[in-house]
């Protein structure tokens, strides 16, 4: 981006926008922040080689396993291991660069797993993959933080998830509570990556692995009843929305906020499929509610009011936004709906189209063409929904799905329109 930028200099002087000296310092600023940065190639492949070297390492051993004696295979078990930490205090002594600092502790953190791994198949020590999966993860926690590493990081929450995964789906049913742990030693390190790197790459993975993490490990923390398990939803993924829009985060592109992309995707497709006819005509039976029922959702409404009375003492409130409140508004829907199914039905359909008009009003605000087309699609899933609830003729369909068509044109075309008029009027002034 600063080459393109650069090269334009020379155009924008002609034009007499800027003066040569303030190109010059232009130039000279990029060249300044590209020398500080580390190449982004030369991590990947420092990262890369070091799990190459690795596994050719594993697999040299592996060639002869069976044949070696014990003591031999004990003394390699941990040959990868004390080479991950010669790289790793090479890396520290001599203050070499953060790649070096990436690509070896990338490596000595699958040495220690290897080790681990190894030396409880040589000597039969009784465990299972979740033992073994939380005694890695734990033993390498502090390299995150003493080599600030942000690819270690997304490592540890990797096989984190994985590991709550196995205990919370494929175990006995019980709840990861240690995954829970995991994720709090790592949100020092995230926040100060927030604070302090928030340009980096880095940066953007943490962002959406977070939330992605949290979606994905979500049910296993849950013993709710159906009727339920739609409002739990839409409060988790309110909740994470509403992280997307606190002060740190709200000022980044949405390539870059995995909080407010998967939350407000998550509340669309949860009330969508929460607007189906048969829902809301089935009685809410109470007798099968668990304790995780109703301290689930306090605890979920808790947080998210938590995060709106923060956002707004930091006055980030602003402008309206109806998606940070939807779960109260759903909250209203469900209680209204245990009395009137009928009117819960209405209400929800009336909240998705009220989401998807304040959406298209933002991208036309914002003449931001993403924006302006999710809430159309929105609307458009919304009357496409709903073909499977009603008797609609196949002509009222087909007229339907063109009215739709017409409007994602015409609403595009209309705001092309406008952000050009607005180009133009920039320009002669």
């Amino acid at each position: 981006m600063s080459t393109k930028f650069i090269n334009t200099l020379p155009e924008l002087i002609t034009n007499q926008i800027i003066s040569e000296d303030t190109a010059l310092r232009i130039e000279r600023y990029f060249e300044s922040k590209e020398a500080e940065a580390p190449h982004k190639l030369f991590v990947v492949f420092g990262i890369l080689g070091s799990l190459l070297i690795g596994s050719g390492i594993i697999l040299l051993f592996a060639h002869n396993w069976e044949y070696l004696p014990k003591m031999i295979k004990t003394v390699l078990a941990f040959i990868p291991l004390i080479i991950g930490q010669l790289l790793v205090g090479f890396s520290i002594f001599k203050k070499k660069s953060q790649t070096w600092k990436e690509a070896s502790g990338v490596f000595l953190f699958f040495g220690v797993g290897a080790a681990i791994a190894l030396i409880g198949q040589i000597y039969n020590v009784p465990g299972n993959l979740e033992g073994y999966l939380l005694t890695w993860i734990a033993l390498c926690l502090p390299l995150v933080y003493l080599l600030k590493s942000k690819v270690l990081a997304i490592l540890h929450l990797v096989f984190a998830t994985y590991y709550a995964c196995l205990v919370g789906y494929f175990g006995n049913g019980q709840i990861p509570w240690l995954y829970l742990v995991m994720l709090v030693g790592i949100l020092p390190f995230y926040y100060n990556v927030i604070k302090n790197e928030a340009a980096s790459n880095g940066f953007s993975l943490l962002n959406w692995l977070f939330p992605l993490s949290l979606t994905i490990t979500f049910g296993a923390f849950l013993d709710v009843s159906s009727s339920i398990l739609y409002l739990v939803f839409i409060l988790f993924f309110g909740l994470l929305y509403n992280i997307g829009q606190l002060p740190y985060l709200k000022i980044l592109k949405l390539r870059k906020n995995g909080y407010l992309a998967i939350g407000s995707l998550g509340v669309v497709v949860t009330l969508l499929l929460a607007s189906f006819h048969r829902y809301w005509s089935g009685d809410f039976n109470y007798e099968y509610y668990s304790a995780s029922s109703f301290y689930v959702p306090i605890l979920l409404i808790t947080l998210t009011v938590v995060t709106l009375v923060y956002s707004h003492i930091k006055d980030s409130l602003k402008p309206f936004n109806l998606f940070r409140y939807v779960f109260a508004l759903y909250l209203i829907v469900f209680i209204v709906s245990s009395y009137y199914a009928t009117a819960g039905l209405v209400l929800i359909n009336f909240l998705i189209l009220g989401l998807g008009i304040t959406t298209v009003k933002t991208g036309v605000d914002k003449y931001h063409f993403g924006i302006l087309n999710y809430g159309l699609l929105i609307i458009t899933a919304l009357i496409s929904f709903r073909f499977f609830d009603t008797n609609m003729s196949f002509v009222i369909r087909g007229l339907l799905f063109i009215t739709i068509g017409v409007g994602f044109f015409s609403a595009n075309y209309v705001m092309l329109k406008k952000q050009r008029s607005n180009q133009n009027k920039s320009l002669n002034n």
